[in-house]
């Protein structure tokens, strides 16, 4: 089966916050397990973009290259790719 930009993810991992750290593989969506904020670099993106008052079990659909740990206040999240 081919899969596509929209098909959904076959695999996830635990993402540890990092200023630094690249999330490799790159995402298709983050989900987040404990609210709170969610600061990421967009896959095309330089500056860091934060998405407030994320709710728990909440999945965003963007490719981040960071989940940054200056301004993320959420916790549990998992990279979905």
């Amino acid at each position: 089966m081919s899969r596509t930009s929209d098909s959904p993810a076959s695999s996830a991992y635990a993402v540890t916050p990092s200023d630094t750290t690249l999330l490799s593989p790159l995402p298709r969506s983050l989900y987040v397990g404990a609210a709170g904020n969610v600061a990421i670099v967009p896959e095309d993106g330089i500056a860091s973009v934060v998405f407030v008052a994320v709710s728990a079990g909440q999945i965003l659909p963007i490719r981040a290259k960071k989940v940054m740990s200056t301004g993320t206040t959420a916790s549990n999240i998992v990279a979905m790719y």
